[in-house]
């Protein structure tokens, strides 16, 4: 009896599951296709999933599907694989490369993905087959693999468990002012984009999340290796941020991690929102914050560690940088710094300081319960800003005494 009510659930979970999805496959996307014949019938399959707002199944296979760019995900339409982020690659028994639900890339002209509005993918994985690991003069600058629509008003777009492998730039959503777009969310992302760019995003309102999301350039360990130290240092040298944020409507950003990237993260001049539970490691700067106007161009930000200690020379490396207008709310946010043999750190192995503070138009910041250290300059804070209010309270500066300061002038 047991058996058979096991045989039941299985063939209830298959059709329900074949009645919510059809395999790519059965629109000819097969492992053993030419790469322009899969973006063909790749995108017949999309197409015909719109109507009705069908999920399509990236069926997995111990070969990839090699696909040519320039898809466009219509709306309605969910894009579906088996795997869920895969961290440092999935790997075949016998081959270096990932099996699963992967789509294989080498073309270079074109985005591989341009997504519309109610549309999700899941459970992908994105190989760059062709992309260096070792010769920083060999990186291919590849097109962005998923790209917000530049040519509509795209809402509500759902981007989870998808993995990278080689690629330049993972998500550009750069929208434009006449075409933003709104309801974003990445989580459970993982790769590390050798233009440095993982998310960037522009013009996406009402509340868009990042959540859950990994970069680093040991990715594809189990496929072909962890990129050099030479690839690394070439990719901080680019001198771009992880995750770039502007015109936004409140961000929402959770438990964000990167590494050997310049910077960590860009609050840019347009943005506010919340930012909490993170760890940028080995870059040049972690956070910078700027602001346009003093109304809402605030910050919250919480329970992070920021590793400065690389790309530049030690006084121009900054765990914090605020600048602009607005408020700026730090707190439990650690910073330090040492070496890291997966890359060249500044000969110092430290930060020239906690804060950097610049401008000339006032802006505030409260700083609570923080853990600065390994700094070289004798204070926390370098201010620049003469116009700046600053307090700190319950601190602890490089010298393990505690740090209650305002600067208010």
């Amino acid at each position: 009896m047991r058996k058979l009510f096991l045989v039941l659930t299985i063939l209830s979970v298959h059709f329900s599951f074949s009645q919510g999805m059809k395999s790519i496959q059965e629109f000819g996307v097969k492992p053993e296709n030419s790469p322009i014949l899969n973006k063909t019938n790749l995108q017949k399959a999309i197409n015909w999933a719109s109507i009705s707002g069908a999920a399509l199944w990236v069926e997995p296979s111990e070969e990839p599907y090699h696909i040519n760019g320039g898809l466009i995900l219509r709306k309605n339409v969910s894009l579906i694989g088996v795997n869920g982020p895969t961290h440092r690659g999935t790997f075949h028994q016998s081959k270096k490369q990932p099996v699963g639900s992967v789509f294989k890339i080498t073309d270079t002209k074109s985005v591989f993905m341009t997504v519309e509005s109610a549309t999700q993918l899941k459970g992908i994985q994105f190989w760059y087959a062709e992309q260096t690991i070792k010769n920083p003069f060999e990186i291919i600058e590849y097109k962005a693999t998923i790209q917000v629509s530049k040519t509509s008003k795209t809402q509500g777009v759902y981007l989870s468990c998808l993995t990278f492998y080689g690629e330049y730039l993972a998500f550009d959503f750069n929208a434009s002012k006449n075409f933003p777009c709104e309801l974003m969310t990445f989580e459970h992302c993982y790769g590390y984009p050798l233009s440095g760019e993982f998310i960037r995003m522009n013009y996406v309102y009402d509340v868009p999340r990042i959540l859950h999301c990994h970069v680093n350039p040991a990715a594809q360990r189990f496929i072909g290796g962890q990129y050099s130290k030479a690839v690394v240092d070439a990719v901080i040298a680019k001198k771009t941020f992880a995750y770039t944020i502007n015109n936004t409507d409140n961000a929402q950003i959770m438990d964000l991690f990167t590494f050997g990237t310049y910077g960590g993260i860009l609050l840019d001049n347009q943005s506010y929102g919340q930012l909490t539970n993170f760890n940028f490691d080995c870059v040049a700067v972690g956070i910078l914050k700027r602001g346009s106007n003093t109304k809402n161009r605030n910050w919250q930000i919480s329970q992070g560690s920021i590793i400065a200690n690389t790309g530049e020379t030690v006084e121009n490396i900054h765990p914090i940088i605020i600048e602009g207008q607005g408020h700026t709310s730090l707190s439990n946010v650690e910073a330090f710094s040492g070496g890291n043999n997966a890359l060249t750190p500044v000969s110092e192995q430290m930060s020239w300081d906690f804060l950097l503070v610049k401008g000339s138009e006032k802006l505030t910041v409260s700083i609570w319960g923080s853990r600065m250290r390994n700094y070289k300059s004798e204070s926390p804070i370098s201010l620049e800003n003469m116009n700046a209010i600053i307090q700190f309270s319950g601190c602890i500066d490089k010298h393990e005494n505690l740090y209650n300061k305002i600067f208010n002038n």
